[in-house]
């Protein structure tokens, strides 16, 4: 086995410019100790063969109360402060943070809301929306695109899914980020207080008024004698409402910005509009909405590679490094929208799988067909280099997207 080098920080320049690093890790090996932006030493993989093998792998748990266990035992070792927050505590119990049975009981209550028959039911209101948003779009001319139109869209579609009111929507996107960005943890706690308090009163009213949506399905299941309980429907309701607009808003947002940086492929898409489907693979593929998975840990020691996980190791899978993987890709920095789709990992793989996947596709399909045939010219609004990426080790979105469009 390989003697490990010492940990790499992962900063903000990593963060901005993730490709060059996984480049220069696989070169050394695709399995490397780091420390997060919060101090947590992980094992971070970047290689694609062994992100897929870890992504299936049993040895990894994903069980929440473990996990806090175990992050708890190493602040103590390492003399750190924080704690836990009832109010994480609280969102964190959900399918994505489970291991079978509880992870199999879980997502079969929410699979028959997203499987690519039933959101293939959806295409008419997603398209009705992104009209109504390109609209606006159009009568300004210059926008950022994600406030105007990268955002709003998954944030309705997956609103009214749910079943939330229109009134209720405005603080989701700044708890959301503050949730998924690597800031001060005292923001992290306020935000994950006011999440939870506002979800936990909505599974309260669906109970006892349910209307026609999947929140109220899932409370009445829960109702009927499954499983499910309070504290699992809020939980539950947490990671749909979040990343049931978070990966397509960076989707969305990412692929103009590949197109844009790539005038030839959007030229070729434009000529071809068949391209599309393909083409959303690809910029899966290229500059995926996730950065590094949700967090594992290691239950017994796992060989990967030429290097050996101990056991009780936290594991950061990176997406965006898999992806890029020339083992895997020819040209994997070569932008390509006629590329043979299939194989990516932006979604994942395995049992955590991404179940809303079907309805990402749907809604990024839509959104850069129309957008695309809305308006012949799009242009990036300032200085390139002005560019900020989302300071987060989870997600991979840009903080702006301006733009004009005529």
């Amino acid at each position: 086995m390989r003697v490990v080098d010492e940990p790499i920080e992962l900063d903000d320049d990593i963060i901005q410019d993730p490709h060059a690093l996984y480049r220069a890790l696989r070169e050394e090996g695709p399995v490397r100790p780091a420390i997060m932006p919060r101090g947590l030493r992980v094992w971070l993989v970047s290689g694609y063969a062994e992100a897929k093998a870890l992504l299936a792998d049993p040895r990894l748990s994903k069980d929440a109360n473990r996990a806090q266990e175990l992050f708890e035992t190493r602040l103590t070792a390492t003399g750190g402060t924080g704690g836990d927050d009832p109010s994480g505590s609280l969102l964190r119990h959900h399918m994505l943070n489970s291991d079978p049975p509880d992870h199999t009981r879980l997502r079969k209550l929410v699979n028959k809301a997203f499987t690519a028959r039933t959101v293939a039911r959806l295409r008419p209101r997603i398209e009705q929306i992104t009209d109504e948003l390109l609209d606006s779009v159009a009568a300004r001319g210059r926008v950022d695109l994600l406030d105007a139109f990268a955002y709003p869209l998954p944030i309705t579609v997956i609103c009214e899914l749910l079943g939330i009111p229109e009134a209720e929507r405005g603080d989701f996107r700044e708890w959301s980020n503050t949730l998924l960005n690597s800031g001060p943890a005292d923001d992290f706690h306020d935000a994950a207080r006011s999440m939870a308090g506002y979800l936990t009163a909505l599974v309260a009213a669906k109970r006892a008024a349910p209307t026609q949506d999947l929140l109220s399905d899932l409370v009445h299941v829960s109702d009927e004698g499954d499983q499910l309980s309070p504290e699992e429907l809020v939980a539950m309701a947490f990671l749909l409402l979040v990343a049931g607009h978070e990966t397509t808003v960076n989707l969305i947002g990412n692929s103009v910005l590949a197109l844009l940086r790539h005038p030839d492929q959007l030229a070729a898409l434009r000529a071809d509009p068949s391209l599309l489907p393909g083409a959303v693979e690809e910029f899966l593929r290229f500059e995926g909405p996730i950065n590094i998975a949700t967090l594992r840990f290691t239950v017994e020691p796992v060989p990967i590679g030429d290097v050996e996980i101990p056991a009780n190791e936290f594991v950061m899978v990176s997406l965006v490094g898999a992806n890029r993987d020339g083992e895997r890709f020819p040209e994997p920095d070569r932008l390509d929208v006629t590329r043979p789709a299939g194989g990516h990992l932006a979604f994942g793989h395995g049992i955590h799988y991404c179940v809303g996947a079907p309805l990402a596709r749907l809604e990024a399909e839509v959104a850069l067909g129309r957008l695309l045939d809305r308006f012949p010219v799009i242009e990036l609004d300032g200085d390139p280099g002005e560019l900020r990426w989302r300071e987060s080790t989870l997600v991979h979105g840009l903080n702006t997207l301006p733009v004009v469009v005529r």
